[in-house]
């Protein structure tokens, strides 16, 4: 595993990139975190962790265009502050949040398995319809629809009808 990016938190509040040698924004951060980089932020005169200070930090600037949580939620967090949520946050969001990546890769797998199999279905059709060309001769014998009348016959009456009524005008003449 790669070594964490180490980042400097000086007390101006400015954050110092170590390994670039230059000084960064929290942006930034959160793209080398969204490129699946770890990072570690230490305050600059302590040498105290406050990587997860700088990362709430991020989320909540994030968070001002799309309310990350709702209002109810934000309420709970501060009445019931370290208590409760702090292990909830701890030893349950971690693991319903991996499970549920993991259970979204499972179904665009899934889904993507699906559409191979949708094109191998295509594929199978037309080699099923390929193999019963020998049967085709003896379908054709069979045409798919019944012959059409004729064209000076009205097409509601049937043929001995029509031969009925033309003996009929002849014998009136």
């Amino acid at each position: 595993m790669a070594e964490p990016l180490l980042i400097k938190k000086y007390e101006n509040r400015r954050l110092y990139d170590t390994e670039k040698s230059t000084y960064i924004r929290l942006d930034d951060i959160a793209g080398f975190i969204k490129q699946g980089r770890i990072v570690k932020v230490v305050d600059a005169k302590t040498n105290a962790d406050v990587t997860a200070f700088i990362l709430t930090q991020i989320v909540l600037e994030q968070s001002k265009e799309n309310s990350l949580l709702p209002v109810s939620m934000l309420h709970m967090i501060i009445q019931y502050g370290d208590n409760v949520l702090n292990d909830f946050f701890e030893n349950y969001l971690q693991q319903i949040l991996n499970n549920y990546l993991s259970y979204r890769a499972m179904a665009d797998d899934s889904f993507r398995q699906w559409l191979d199999l949708g094109m191998d279905f295509s594929q199978a059709a037309q080699e099923t319809i390929h193999k019963m060309t020998p049967l085709r001769r003896f379908m054709d014998m069979f045409p798919d629809k019944p012959p059409a009348p004729s064209s000076s016959a009205p097409q509601d009456e049937a043929p001995d009808r029509q031969k009925a009524k033309s003996r009929g005008k002849k014998m009136e003449k």
